[in-house]
Protein backbone atom coordinates (compact mmCIF):
# COMPACT_ATOMS: atom_id res chain seq x y z
CA UNK A 1 0.00 0.00 0.00
CA UNK A 2 0.75 3.63 -0.88
CA UNK A 3 1.47 5.81 1.83
CA UNK A 4 1.24 9.65 2.25
CA UNK A 5 5.39 10.33 3.01
CA UNK A 6 3.79 13.10 5.42
CA UNK A 7 1.11 11.36 6.93
CA UNK A 8 3.97 9.86 9.97
CA UNK A 9 4.16 14.17 10.70
CA UNK A 10 0.59 14.43 10.76
CA UNK A 11 0.38 11.47 13.06
CA UNK A 12 2.58 12.69 15.56
CA UNK A 13 1.39 16.36 16.08
CA UNK A 14 -1.90 14.55 16.49
CA UNK A 15 -0.82 12.40 19.08
CA UNK A 16 0.87 14.35 20.67
CA UNK A 17 -1.59 17.60 20.70
CA UNK A 18 -1.98 17.70 24.63
CA UNK A 19 2.18 18.14 24.80
CA UNK A 20 1.60 20.52 21.59
CA UNK A 21 -0.90 22.80 23.62
CA UNK A 22 1.31 22.92 26.49
CA UNK A 23 4.27 24.14 24.66
CA UNK A 24 1.78 26.50 22.50
CA UNK A 25 0.92 28.25 26.37
CA UNK A 26 4.43 28.21 27.45
CA UNK A 27 5.87 29.90 24.66
CA UNK A 28 3.06 32.69 24.63
CA UNK A 29 3.60 33.20 28.68
CA UNK A 30 7.14 33.30 27.77
CA UNK A 31 6.99 35.85 25.57
CA UNK A 32 3.80 38.06 27.81
CA UNK A 33 3.13 37.10 30.67
CA UNK A 34 5.18 39.95 33.34
CA UNK A 35 5.49 42.45 30.38
CA UNK A 36 3.54 45.56 31.50
CA UNK A 37 2.05 45.51 27.98
CA UNK A 38 1.38 41.78 27.62
CA UNK A 39 0.18 40.83 23.46
CA UNK A 40 -0.01 44.22 22.67
CA UNK A 41 3.77 44.22 22.03
CA UNK A 42 3.09 42.20 18.87
CA UNK A 43 0.41 44.52 17.66
CA UNK A 44 2.76 47.37 18.38
CA UNK A 45 6.14 46.61 16.89
CA UNK A 46 4.33 45.23 13.71
CA UNK A 47 2.49 48.85 14.05
CA UNK A 48 5.91 50.89 14.31
CA UNK A 49 7.27 49.12 11.31
CA UNK A 50 4.35 50.18 9.06
CA UNK A 51 4.55 53.34 10.29
CA UNK A 52 8.02 53.74 9.39
CA UNK A 53 7.71 52.19 5.89
CA UNK A 54 4.87 54.34 5.49
CA UNK A 55 6.99 57.86 6.00
CA UNK A 56 9.64 56.33 4.03
CA UNK A 57 8.11 55.15 0.71
CA UNK A 58 4.28 57.07 0.67
CA UNK A 59 5.22 60.34 2.60
CA UNK A 60 8.85 60.83 1.67
CA UNK A 61 9.56 59.39 -1.52
CA UNK A 62 5.70 59.62 -2.68
CA UNK A 63 5.91 55.81 -4.23
CA UNK A 64 2.95 55.37 -6.14
CA UNK A 65 1.36 52.12 -6.25
CA UNK A 66 0.77 50.12 -9.65
CA UNK A 67 -2.46 51.00 -11.77
CA UNK A 68 -3.25 47.61 -11.19
CA UNK A 69 -3.74 47.50 -7.81
CA UNK A 70 -6.56 46.94 -5.73
CA UNK A 71 -6.35 50.64 -3.63
CA UNK A 72 -4.16 53.54 -4.00
CA UNK A 73 -3.94 53.80 -0.01
CA UNK A 74 -0.55 52.47 0.59
CA UNK A 75 -0.66 52.15 4.15
CA UNK A 76 -3.32 49.58 3.69
CA UNK A 77 -1.94 48.02 0.62
CA UNK A 78 1.16 47.61 2.88
CA UNK A 79 -0.58 46.14 6.05
CA UNK A 80 -2.00 43.49 4.22
CA UNK A 81 0.55 42.40 2.24
CA UNK A 82 3.17 42.50 5.30
CA UNK A 83 0.54 40.11 7.35
CA UNK A 84 1.33 36.92 5.42
CA UNK A 85 5.40 37.89 5.98
CA UNK A 86 5.53 38.57 9.60
CA UNK A 87 4.10 35.24 10.12
CA UNK A 88 6.49 33.45 8.07
CA UNK A 89 9.45 35.57 9.36
CA UNK A 90 8.69 35.22 12.96
CA UNK A 91 7.88 31.52 12.48
CA UNK A 92 11.43 30.90 10.92
CA UNK A 93 13.66 33.11 13.05
CA UNK A 94 12.23 31.89 16.16
CA UNK A 95 11.89 27.99 14.90
CA UNK A 96 16.04 28.90 14.20
CA UNK A 97 17.15 28.19 17.96
CA UNK A 98 14.48 26.67 19.33
CA UNK A 99 15.78 23.59 19.57
CA UNK A 100 19.09 24.81 21.15
CA UNK A 101 17.30 27.00 23.61
CA UNK A 102 15.01 23.69 24.72
CA UNK A 103 18.49 21.45 24.73
CA UNK A 104 17.01 19.67 28.15
CA UNK A 105 13.82 18.31 26.20
CA UNK A 106 15.18 17.70 23.03
CA UNK A 107 17.96 15.39 24.94
CA UNK A 108 14.76 12.72 26.28
CA UNK A 109 14.34 10.63 24.00
CA UNK A 110 10.55 10.31 24.45
CA UNK A 111 9.97 13.87 23.64
CA UNK A 112 8.85 14.79 19.98
CA UNK A 113 11.39 17.49 19.05
CA UNK A 114 9.38 18.05 15.73
CA UNK A 115 6.65 19.52 17.39
CA UNK A 116 8.96 22.53 18.60
CA UNK A 117 8.42 24.35 15.35
CA UNK A 118 5.05 23.73 14.59
CA UNK A 119 4.19 25.29 18.76
CA UNK A 120 6.03 28.98 17.51
CA UNK A 121 3.77 28.95 14.09
CA UNK A 122 0.54 28.20 16.31
CA UNK A 123 1.97 30.66 18.70
CA UNK A 124 2.79 33.42 16.38
CA UNK A 125 -1.16 32.82 15.32
CA UNK A 126 -2.50 35.14 17.82
CA UNK A 127 -0.51 38.07 16.99
CA UNK A 128 -1.39 37.19 13.17
CA UNK A 129 -5.21 37.23 13.97
CA UNK A 130 -5.02 40.49 15.74
CA UNK A 131 -3.21 41.69 12.53
CA UNK A 132 -6.05 40.46 10.59
CA UNK A 133 -9.01 42.01 12.53
CA UNK A 134 -6.59 45.39 12.43
CA UNK A 135 -6.41 44.94 8.64
CA UNK A 136 -10.21 43.73 7.65
CA UNK A 137 -11.23 46.85 10.50
CA UNK A 138 -8.73 49.47 8.05
CA UNK A 139 -10.23 48.24 5.00
CA UNK A 140 -13.56 49.11 6.24
CA UNK A 141 -12.44 51.80 7.40
CA UNK A 142 -10.96 53.63 4.37
CA UNK A 143 -11.85 51.78 1.47
CA UNK A 144 -15.29 51.11 2.82
CA UNK A 145 -15.48 47.64 2.01
CA UNK A 146 -16.02 44.10 3.18
CA UNK A 147 -15.29 41.09 1.35
CA UNK A 148 -16.73 37.71 2.54
CA UNK A 149 -13.78 36.59 0.50
CA UNK A 150 -11.98 37.13 3.69
CA UNK A 151 -13.78 33.79 4.78
CA UNK A 152 -11.12 31.74 2.64
CA UNK A 153 -8.14 33.36 4.54
CA UNK A 154 -7.23 30.03 6.48
CA UNK A 155 -6.85 28.49 3.69
CA UNK A 156 -4.22 30.23 2.72
CA UNK A 157 -2.76 30.35 6.64
CA UNK A 158 -2.86 26.56 6.22
CA UNK A 159 -1.01 26.44 3.39
CA UNK A 160 1.38 29.39 4.89
CA UNK A 161 1.63 26.99 8.29
CA UNK A 162 2.95 23.70 6.17
CA UNK A 163 5.30 26.24 3.95
CA UNK A 164 6.54 27.81 7.31
CA UNK A 165 7.06 25.08 9.10
CA UNK A 166 8.83 22.99 6.06
CA UNK A 167 11.41 25.36 6.37
CA UNK A 168 11.13 25.70 9.99
CA UNK A 169 12.10 21.82 10.20
CA UNK A 170 15.22 22.37 8.15
CA UNK A 171 16.66 25.40 9.88
CA UNK A 172 16.07 24.01 13.37
CA UNK A 173 17.54 20.77 12.11
CA UNK A 174 20.71 22.60 11.01
CA UNK A 175 20.92 24.89 13.58
CA UNK A 176 21.68 22.00 16.12
CA UNK A 177 25.01 20.94 13.91
CA UNK A 178 25.64 24.71 12.44
CA UNK A 179 25.26 27.25 14.73
CA UNK A 180 25.40 29.86 12.38
CA UNK A 181 22.38 28.90 10.50
CA UNK A 182 20.25 31.69 12.40
CA UNK A 183 22.62 33.94 11.05
CA UNK A 184 22.75 33.26 7.58
CA UNK A 185 18.57 32.49 7.81
CA UNK A 186 18.35 36.24 8.94
CA UNK A 187 20.52 37.27 5.63
CA UNK A 188 18.36 35.02 3.47
CA UNK A 189 15.25 36.27 4.44
CA UNK A 190 16.10 40.12 4.04
CA UNK A 191 16.70 38.95 0.44
CA UNK A 192 13.76 37.18 0.13
CA UNK A 193 11.61 40.44 1.68
CA UNK A 194 12.61 42.52 -0.92
CA UNK A 195 12.39 40.06 -3.73
CA UNK A 196 8.72 40.17 -3.03
CA UNK A 197 6.38 42.83 -3.61
CA UNK A 198 5.45 43.47 -0.26
CA UNK A 199 7.04 47.52 0.08
CA UNK A 200 6.69 47.81 -3.72
CA UNK A 201 4.32 47.19 -6.67
CA UNK A 202 5.17 44.11 -8.86
CA UNK A 203 4.88 46.47 -11.88
CA UNK A 204 7.89 48.39 -10.80
CA UNK A 205 9.81 45.48 -10.66
CA UNK A 206 12.43 45.19 -14.02
CA UNK A 207 11.14 43.29 -16.25
CA UNK A 208 13.96 40.61 -16.64
CA UNK A 209 13.75 40.10 -12.88
CA UNK A 210 10.03 39.74 -12.36
CA UNK A 211 10.32 35.84 -12.78
CA UNK A 212 11.34 35.94 -9.43
CA UNK A 213 8.03 37.01 -8.59
CA UNK A 214 6.68 34.02 -10.76
CA UNK A 215 8.89 31.31 -8.64
CA UNK A 216 8.38 33.33 -5.55
CA UNK A 217 5.58 31.46 -2.96
CA UNK A 218 5.04 34.42 -0.47
CA UNK A 219 4.83 36.78 -3.81
CA UNK A 220 1.59 34.85 -4.82
CA UNK A 221 0.56 34.69 -0.50
CA UNK A 222 1.03 38.39 -0.12
CA UNK A 223 -1.29 38.44 -3.59
CA UNK A 224 -4.14 36.50 -1.68
CA UNK A 225 -4.07 38.33 0.90
CA UNK A 226 -4.25 41.55 -0.68
CA UNK A 227 -7.23 40.17 -2.74
CA UNK A 228 -8.93 38.72 -0.11
CA UNK A 229 -9.09 41.36 2.33
CA UNK A 230 -9.37 44.26 -0.16
CA UNK A 231 -11.28 42.60 -3.16
CA UNK A 232 -14.42 40.69 -4.18
CA UNK A 233 -12.02 37.98 -6.56
CA UNK A 234 -12.62 34.47 -5.64
CA UNK A 235 -8.84 32.81 -5.51
CA UNK A 236 -7.29 31.86 -8.80
CA UNK A 237 -7.19 28.34 -9.27
CA UNK A 238 -3.90 28.51 -10.14
CA UNK A 239 -2.13 30.31 -8.30
CA UNK A 240 -3.61 28.09 -5.74
CA UNK A 241 -2.46 25.44 -6.94
CA UNK A 242 0.94 26.96 -6.83
CA UNK A 243 0.90 27.64 -3.23
CA UNK A 244 -0.03 24.09 -2.28
CA UNK A 245 2.26 22.76 -4.13
CA UNK A 246 4.83 24.42 -2.66
CA UNK A 247 3.32 23.74 0.93
CA UNK A 248 3.21 20.31 0.58
CA UNK A 249 6.28 19.80 -1.11
CA UNK A 250 8.24 21.61 1.47
CA UNK A 251 6.62 20.14 4.29
CA UNK A 252 7.24 17.07 3.27
CA UNK A 253 11.07 17.23 2.38
CA UNK A 254 11.20 19.09 5.75
CA UNK A 255 9.84 16.43 7.75
CA UNK A 256 12.09 14.00 5.93
CA UNK A 257 15.41 16.30 6.60
CA UNK A 258 14.20 16.80 10.06
CA UNK A 259 13.42 12.67 10.67
CA UNK A 260 17.34 12.27 9.56
CA UNK A 261 18.71 14.47 11.39
CA UNK A 262 16.99 13.78 14.65
CA UNK A 263 18.72 10.90 15.46
CA UNK A 264 21.52 12.68 16.20
CA UNK A 265 20.55 15.93 18.22
CA UNK A 266 21.16 14.10 21.57
CA UNK A 267 24.77 13.30 21.24
CA UNK A 268 25.36 16.98 20.19
CA UNK A 269 22.85 19.29 22.13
Amino acid sequence: MIRFPGSFFLRNLVGHRSLLFQLVRRDFEQRFVGSAAGWLWGVIHPLVLLLSWTFVFDVCLKMPLGSGELTQHYPIWLFCGFLPWLLFQETLQRSATCLVEQASLVKKTMFPSEIAPVAIFLSSLVNHFIGLVLATAGVAWWEKRFSAMIFVLPVYILLLGLFSIGIAWVVSALHVYLRDTAQVLSVLLTLWFWLTPIMISGERYPMRLRFLIAINPMAYLVKAYRERLMSYRPPDVRELAIVAAYAFVTFIIGGLFFRHLKRGFADVL
